[in-house]
Order: C-alpha cells, then sequence, then structure tokens
C-alpha cells in the first residue's frame, strides 16, 4: 500500500503522488494486471441522498474485489434521526473494514471519519465529491495519455463536483479554467487550496473565453439535489452558460458530464450524443477508480 491517509473526505486528503498511486492502482485493475483481492471484508455504504452511479459502483467493486457491500439507506439506520453521528460511526467500525458515506452535510463525514476507526470515504456531500474526481481524472489520463500540457475547463455550477475537481486537476498539474455566473462560482477558499497544490485555476466571465483553448470542458446540473426552490432562479442566472454547439464552435475539447444529466439545461442532446463526449467512459470508471481506492485503503 502506498497511500498513507486512512480516510478520503476530499481530493486533497490525497498527495499528488498518493493520487498517482490510487490513478495508477485502478488503471491496473482494469486492465486486468492487478489480481489484488479483499476477501472477506465488507464496506458499509451510508446513503442520505438517491444513488445510481456511486452505490452501483461501490458495490460492484467490492464484489469483484471478493468483499461484500452492505446499503443502508435512511429508513435503514438511525444516523443523525435518534443516535448521534459519533455513535453510529464507532458502531459501524465494529462491524465493516471501511465506511463509505453519501451525505448532505460535509461535517457528518467528518465526523464520521473522526470517531471510526476504519477508513471513511466521502461518497458526495453538498461540498465535496472527491470519488467523482478520481474517476474524472482517471478518464482525463486514458483520453490524453497522460495529463502533460492537458487543460480543462469547467463550465456553470461551482458546486461540490466542481469544488472537488478543481483541487484534483492542481493535484495533477492540469491548468484549469473556471466559469460561473456571479454568486455561483466556486467557494474562495478551495480556490485557494487549489492554487497551494499546484496550478492555481483561472477564473473567467465570458464561457466561449474559458473554452476557446480547453482539451476537456466539464460541466455538471445547475439545478442539485435540494435545491429545487431556487429551479427557475438558478436557470435565469445561467442563461449563456449551457455546453452546446455554438459554444464549442471551433473547438476540438472533449465533453465530460458526471450525471446526471438535465439535457437541454447545461448540456445538449447533441452534445451528450456526440463523438466529442468522454462521459460514459467517465461514469464507467467510478467502478475502476473506487477500486484502485479501496486496495489503497485496505490491502
Amino acid at each position: 500500500m502506498s497511500v498513507e491517509t486512512t480516510d478520503l473526505l476530499d481530493v486533497d486528503d490525497l498527495t499528488a503522488a498518493e493520487l498517482e498511486a490510487v490513478l495508477d492502482r485502478a488503471a491496473a485493475i482494469k486492465a486486468g494486471e492487478d489480481d489484488t483481492d479483499l476477501d472477506r471484508q465488507t464496506l458499509a455504504m451510508v446513503f442520505e441522498k438517491p444513488s445510481t452511479r456511486t452505490r452501483t459502483s461501490f458495490e460492484t467493486a467490492m464484489t469483484q474485489l471478493g468483499g461484500h457491500a452492505i446499503f443502508l439507506g435512511p429508513d435503514d439506520i438511525h444516523l443523525g434521526r435518534g443516535e448521534p453521528v459519533k455513535d453510529t460511526a464507532r458502531a459501524l467500525a465494529g462491524y465493516a473494514d471501511a465506511v463509505m458515506a453519501r451525505l448532505f452535510d460535509h461535517a457528518d463525514v467528518e465526523e464520521l471519519a473522526a470517531y471510526a476507526d476504519v477508513p471513511v470515504v466521502n461518497g458526495l456531500t453538498d461540498d465535496a465529491h472527491p470519488c467523482q474526481t478520481l474517476a474524472d481524472l482517471l478518464t482525463i489520463r486514458e483520453a490524453f495519455d497522460g495529463f502533460d500540457d492537458v487543460t480543462v475547463a469547467w463550465v456553470g455550477d461551482g458546486n461540490n463536483v466542481a469544488q472537488s475537481f478543481v483541487l484534483g486537476a492542481a493535484l495533477a498539474d492540469l491548468e484549469c479554467t473556471v466559469t460561473t455566473p456571479p454568486s455561483y462560482g466556486v467557494d474562495p477558499a478551495v480556490m485557494d487550496r487549489a492554487a497551494e497544490l499546484g496550478p492555481a485555476p483561472t477564473v473567467v466571465d465570458d464561457p466561449h473565453d474559458a473554452v476557446g483553448d480547453a482539451d476537456v470542458v466539464y460541466t455538471d446540473v445547475w439545478v442539485s439535489m435540494g435545491e429545487e426552490d431556487v429551479r427557475e432562479e438558478k436557470l435565469a442566472a445561467f442563461e449563456g452558460y449551457q455546453v452546446n454547439a455554438d459554444l464549442l464552435d471551433g473547438s476540438d475539447a472533449k465533453v465530460m458530464h458526471c450525471l446526471p444529466a438535465h439535457r437541454g439545461e447545461e448540456i445538449t442532446d447533441d452534445v451528450i450524443e456526440s463523438d466529442r463526449e468522454l462521459i460514459w467512459q467517465q461514469a464507467e470508471n467510478r467502478l475502476h477508480a473506487q477500486a484502485g481506492l479501496l486496495v489503497e485503503l485496505l490491502d
């Protein structure tokens, strides 16, 4: 094992060298060149939010690695409802070899990690989505045969996916440009953290300026889970930030989206279905990136 961290709450819990080790392990597992297994090990998967890719990819990864995953939905356990998070953490640590949690409040996953004496992995919180970033970086590395001279652009909402991605891009030494509507930018503290890790992200106002020289254009939904009450307000604010044929005109950039996509809002159907997309490779790589992470944390 080459990763010394015991938990992954955001992608910069890894050093640049540890990130490379996780991606190398993921690539080897995907290629069938690493037969490490997690026989008799169990992953407890705690979910407050619905999930397609997170649940399926983690559960499949544990199965393929010879271990077992237990799904614990909001109606299955007492997390935050009659039992303190720290008590849930200590109980789960007595049963499972690791915990993956997909929660709303980032403070809750931090508390889980503080009180569980087994590895805790953030499967998504309102602040961060590090496992998505691992898959994103694995996809970029595959598509461009490494990270050298690759430039990336984030277009849209400065949400949890964006925040982890700018950190991961910096760790991987990628030049990253961010363009968001006013008041919807990436948290300045996250931008400062990214600048300390590698190339400082560039912020521009015009999406066309962000995309112009980019090798990869990345977007995500404008209205995330729990934001339905501000849907109309956000749709109005994000006018002009759609990833469409006009925005990509004159560019050879590949396109990424973490899914689920609201086709016709942040991205158009024709772009998703074009030969620009890396989206399905990116989705599959959730499985391989997380398998690499689990092996690095548990083997």
